[in-house]
């Protein structure tokens, strides 16, 4: 029953503050630009609604999201990128068939991040 409460507390405070319209603004001056640059409106669209989505269900960037987009932004794409971003206390507990599970997670984590990192800025959101 409190989650319900704080939910319409919060939708409450959104249409007070004029939240909506002000994401209404947002959104169709970033779907202009898109279109004068010659980017998919549909693309930029669906991008910026996913983060409206995630922003209202109080949603935070992922912590290891994060620490990719500082390596990227810091150094660039690095060919050591997982051995940059592999937890060496975590790593050293485990097995080798565990090592190499993890290893494996952790590649397809950062590959997902990373596409979503060059998507964002092409985007330039």
């Amino acid at each position: 029953m409190e989650d319900l409460i704080f939910m319409a507390r919060a939708a409450k405070k959104r249409l007070k503050t004029n939240f909506w319209a002000d994401k209404k603004k947002n959104f169709d001056e970033n779907a202009l630009e898109a279109i004068n640059k010659g980017i998919s409106e549909m693309r930029i669209k669906s991008t910026i609604a996913e983060k409206l989505q995630s922003e209202i269900r109080g949603e935070r960037e992922d912590e290891f999201y994060l620490k990719v987009k500082r390596l990227l932004e810091t150094e660039g794409e690095v060919s050591d990128a997982i051995g940059r971003l592999t937890d060496a206390e975590v790593y050293n507990k485990l097995s080798y068939e565990e090592k190499q599970r993890y290893t494996l997670e952790l590649s397809a984590k950062y590959l997902e991040a990373l596409n979503r990192y060059k998507k964002e800025k092409d985007l330039k959101i």
